[in-house]
């Protein structure tokens, strides 16, 4: 037994309501078991219960031992003034009142049926990758969709309470505010922060001054990845050294302190690719933002994206590796990846701190439209029947693994708290 299951069966009342009483002998009526505090005080606050026949309204303190009332001094405490019962599992001690007469208690330890805990104790011991997978599905197709927006909600906000912060940072400017969330994106998971280091290091306003000559783009680029720094041989590369050297003392520039990494990547993923891409993407767009703000078809998106790195790059992945003809295309997977984890909570951040819905029922309605995303997360999900038809659902699919299976919140879960109550 732990204190937040203790809570979770206070609040919706798992235990059987047959005779209660205290733990002197008084007969009790449960008519409300109060309302959940989150802040400093007792657990329960404007509960309402009849003791023999006197009906009492107050706060609710639990504990798993009766014992625990005195540890924590409650006391002497005068938030604990108000409390109109003491409900603990286990009544290892009477507690008595300032008048001496013992403190209405109940105990519940037997008033819970064994399957919940059960169930609740293999929720918290297993290993499976998804805690509740031997019950799977648990919701019914509502139930999961209510759940998802819920959890999408969560995600969108949690990720743009970091657009706003960098806002604040960059004097409310948007335009340089989805450069660097856009930049990040590039990086994907594994060169995210180095890529957002660059984004930081260059201003929107420092690449406008040279979007139309795309080599001077990449020079900034892979020179503040630290990418240049190598025993180039080809006239191209020796070229960009050179354009770099230039502007880096032009604007002051440093590279970031730690360079992007190669390795476990595929070839088309390598941050050169990469950050070849995003120059292009600086050359053939501007007020992107804007653009994006402007349109109600996700479709265009992919149009504006549908791009390729400089020719060099058709015979490279590296500055001094050559390579058969490839040519190196954003790809329609890629340009999704960017949808979902740049343009997508932007947006959002954006309706948020405008206080406008419709702004973010852009955002949501665009991952609705776009592919599910496919990954060990989702096709963990997917194996145990739960649907996964479109973006919106695998953001929310891996928000609930991410944010409350990994760290076994069963009980803040619309699908634990069900299995529970089953």
């Amino acid at each position: 037994m732990n204190e937040r299951l203790l809570q979770f069966i206070w609040q919706f009342q798992y235990l059987n309501h047959t005779s209660l009483s205290t733990t002197d002998e008084h007969s009790l009526q449960i008519i409300h078991p109060g309302n959940p505090n989150y802040n400093a005080g007792p657990d329960f606050s404007e509960a309402k219960i009849i003791i023999d026949n006197t009906t009492w309204i107050g706060n609710v303190e639990l504990h798993i031992n009766a014992s625990h009332w005195l540890e924590h001094n409650h006391t002497k405490n005068k938030n604990y003034n108000n409390i109109i019962l003491h409900v603990v599992w286990l009544h290892d001690v009477d507690i008595k009142d300032a008048n001496g007469n013992n403190f209405p208690t109940l105990e519940l330890q037997s008033l819970v049926a064994k399957v919940l805990l059960q169930k609740f104790e293999r929720l918290m011991n297993t290993t499976e990758f998804i805690p509740c997978s031997f019950a799977l599905p648990v919701l019914n197709d509502v139930s999961w969709l209510a759940w998802k927006e819920r959890l999408i909600a969560e995600r969108l906000e949690i990720k743009s309470a970091s657009v706003i912060q960098s806002l604040q940072l960059l004097n409310n400017n948007w335009e340089e505010v989805f450069w660097q969330t856009l930049t990040r994106s590039f990086g994907m998971k594994v060169n995210a922060d180095a890529f957002e280091a660059i984004a930081k290091t260059l201003s929107i306003n420092i690449l406008s001054k040279h979007k139309n000559q795309v080599n001077q783009l990449e020079a900034l680029l892979l020179g503040q990845a630290d990418l240049l720094n190598v025993e180039a041989t080809d006239n191209y590369a020796i070229m960009l050294q050179k354009e770099y050297k230039f502007l880096a003392n032009k604007y002051q520039l440093k590279p970031i302190k730690r360079s992007p990494d190669f390795l476990r990547m595929r070839p088309n993923n390598f941050p050169t690719i990469r950050l070849a891409q995003l120059a292009m993407l600086v050359h053939q767009s501007s007020h992107l933002f804007s653009k994006i703000k402007t349109t109600e078809d996700r479709n265009k998106i992919f149009q504006w994206f549908d791009l390729k790195a400089n020719d060099f790059w058709n015979y490279h992945y590296t500055l001094t590796d050559e390579t058969v003809y490839h040519p190196k295309p954003l790809g329609r997977l890629f340009i999704q990846h960017i949808i979902i984890n740049a343009i997508v909570p932007v947006l959002f951040a954006y309706g948020l701190f405008r206080n406008e819905y419709a702004w973010k029922d852009k955002a949501v309605n665009w991952l609705m439209q776009l592919q599910p995303e496919q990954n060990i997360i989702t096709k963990q999900w997917k194996l145990h029947n739960v649907e996964n038809k479109n973006a919106f659902d695998s953001q929310s699919l891996i928000h609930l693994k991410n944010n409350y299976c990994n760290y076994k919140k069963c009980l803040d879960c619309a699908v634990g708290t069900k299995l529970l109550k089953q």
